[in-house]
């Protein structure tokens, strides 16, 4: 009787067949095919096109039997792994994809599991199609962040411009700091941050803290310049300096500039016709009139109530006329046009104050044709 064949491709010997020979046929089957399948790894080579394999009816050492395949070679694009004659059986399989490209690993029906560019991955070959050969895990530890593309944070500290999300007990992680750009996002209420700059206190009612020039946000630290904190809800009033205070919290909705004891002034240099005022990047602005000018005020967060001071320097050569944009502009009734003629070779000082974030101005010039 002849032999036959497993769908491992194991023979099996026939009754009273391989008189004196069967034990190198049992032999091959222990020490090459079985291995091959419980703990081997064989190479596949691409070469810039799809690569098919297959299994026959011999118990010798055959690729397509093998527990993990090696991707390797030059794959061009994205390729597939067609798992061909003999191979449509219950089979696992670990894939190691060390192309350049993405893989699929596909019977030949069946939509198969593409296996990514770089990566290892489990699939399954149930005989009709290859799926994945892992989909639930109770419990998971990561040796890294888990990138955000594959559903995580990428971070274990709070990295240039980054995010650090709160726990559902609102803390930040032990290892958390707030660099460069970072970003907090919600919390409730809670007691004051902690003494340290790992941000492993309860953080108040903070609904996002902005931290643009590299400060920590601590509870013994101080705000760069020209840095912004937007509260969350409601919490203790802010200490009037620029230290947040031991116990202090932010307000909901208020607008905090890390300036020390001293305002920012910030130079604008020559105008031109039309100049844009950031009026969050500091307290005093100064320009120089070249022309009749319109200045353009922007306030790209809402912060509620701010002022600020413009201090106009005619360039000597003749009467500037000023006009605003970018809000609603009230000025004292009856001189908002004589007030906005300047005088050659002098100096103006307007002051601006805004209660609603930006929508409305007051404006008023409490200092007019200043000369030496």
């Amino acid at each position: 009787m002849a032999s036959t064949y497993s769908a491992l491709k194991i023979e099996l010997i026939g009754t009273g067949d391989q008189a004196g020979t069967w034990g190198t046929t049992t032999n091959t089957n222990l020490g090459t095919a079985l291995e091959e399948a419980i703990t081997g790894s064989a190479d596949v080579v691409f070469s810039g096109a799809d690569e098919t394999l297959t299994l026959t009816n011999s118990n010798a050492a055959q690729t397509g039997r093998n527990l993990r395949l090696n991707l390797t070679g030059t794959s061009g694009g994205a390729r597939n792994l067609v798992l061909g004659s003999g191979m449509q059986i219950e089979k696992l399989y670990l894939i190691n994809n060390t192309l350049l490209d993405a893989v699929t690993v596909k019977n030949t029906t069946g939509t198969g599991i593409a296996v990514p560019a770089q990566k290892s991955m489990f699939v399954f070959n149930n005989g009709t199609n290859v799926v994945d050969a892992i989909t639930h895990l109770s419990s998971l530890t990561l040796g890294a962040a888990l990138p955000v593309a594959s559903g995580g944070t990428g971070l274990t500290s709070g990295t240039s411009g980054g995010v650090l999300a709160f726990t559902a007990s609102g803390t930040l992680a032990s290892s958390a700091a707030l660099a460069s750009g970072a970003i907090v996002v919600g919390g409730g209420a809670g007691v004051a941050p902690s003494t340290t700059t790992t941000g492993t206190g309860v953080v108040t009612a903070v609904g996002n803290a902005v931290n643009t020039t590299g400060g920590l946000v601590t509870q013994s630290g101080t705000l760069a310049a020209n840095n912004v904190l937007l509260g969350g809800g409601a919490s203790t009033a802010i200490a009037s300096s620029s230290l947040l205070a031991t116990s202090a919290a932010v307000t909901s909705g208020t607008y905090i500039k890390a300036l020390g004891y001293a305002d920012t002034v910030t130079a604008l240099g020559n105008t031109g016709t039309a100049i844009n005022i950031d009026i969050t990047s500091g307290g005093v602005f100064t320009a120089t009139l070249t022309g009749n000018c319109t200045f353009t005020l922007r306030f790209p967060v809402s912060l509620g109530a701010s002022s600020f001071t413009l201090i106009l320097t005619n360039d000597g050569t003749a009467g500037r006329t000023v006009a605003y944009a970018g809000g609603t502009f009230l000025f004292p009734s009856g001189a908002a046009s004589l007030s906005r003629t300047t005088t050659a070779n002098a100096v103006d000082i307007w002051f601006f104050f805004t209660p609603d974030g930006g929508t409305t101005y007051y404006g008023s010039i409490p200092m007019k044709n200043l000369t030496a």
